[in-house]
């Protein structure tokens, strides 16, 4: 998935140069370096570059380092450049298939895909209320995504008596295997209650009817222990930052 990457919304673009694959939009998209393929000789070089270059065009950037990736101690070398260490996250995959059943939302609460900007808000309003950070560029982004390339992602809201009480979104590729799960999360008060395990449920089903075999996901120290439970396995660790 990550040699192809393609950019994750319309103001974005992704661009290869020499060993390193990179996504670049403006001060409110994602930007990074979302796949290199270093040696040792050759890695503090291409980390500077990559500094040179985000740093003319003004922006902070993540390079999504999981723990797989080469050169052996790729981690040193980026903190000893001045990025630093995100709060871990763990890459996870499993079966879309089996992702897909028995999973229901609990009493009083139903899924609804957000198509508009209604809905699209009340995603970034779960997110916010979830994480505790500001949701402008995900509302941003969703939205931008939507109106550019709907097929691509998936956003989905929880509602309890017209609430809402979680939110997550989807990326899909056509033509890939795999899809990625992204956002999920669920207000204090309804975890532990069934309604993250729907959001992924229904997740999956969305990407077995477009072909997907697996589901991929970053997880938070939060959302791995549930993962595991349904059927997802543990890849690797990500990631770090560069900037503010």
């Amino acid at each position: 998935m990550r040699p192809g990457a393609r950019p994750d919304g319309p103001g974005a673009r992704v661009e290869r140069a020499g060993a390193v694959v990179r996504q670049t939009g403006d001060a409110r998209s994602w930007n990074g370096v979302v796949r290199s393929g270093l040696d040792a000789a050759g890695a503090d070089r291409a980390i500077g570059e990559q500094i040179a270059y985000f740093t003319r065009l003004g922006l902070a950037f993540e390079w999504k380092l999981y723990g797989h990736d080469r050169p052996a101690g790729l981690g040193g070398r980026l903190t000893a450049a001045g990025f630093r260490a995100g709060p871990k996250e763990t890459l996870m995959a499993g079966e879309t298939g089996r992702l897909a059943l028995g999973a229901v939302p609990p009493a009083g609460v139903r899924l609804v895909r957000a198509t508009d900007p209604a809905g699209i808000g009340l995603v970034a309003d779960v997110h916010e209320k979830a994480f505790g950070t500001d949701g402008t560029r995900l509302r941003h982004g969703l939205l931008a995504r939507l109106a550019a390339d709907p097929g691509s992602v998936v956003a989905v809201v929880a509602l309890a008596d017209g609430e809402p009480v979680g939110a997550a979104r989807m990326e899909l590729v056509p033509g890939a295997r795999f899809a990625g799960l992204w956002g999920g999360g669920t207000l204090a008060a309804w975890r532990a209650r069934g309604v993250y395990r729907a959001l992924v449920a229904h997740r999956a089903r969305v990407a077995a009817a477009h072909g997907c075999r697996c589901l991929q996901a970053d997880a938070s120290a939060m959302s791995r222990p549930v993962l595991e439970r349904i059927g997802f396995h543990a890849l690797g660790t990500t990631p770090y930052a560069y900037g503010d």
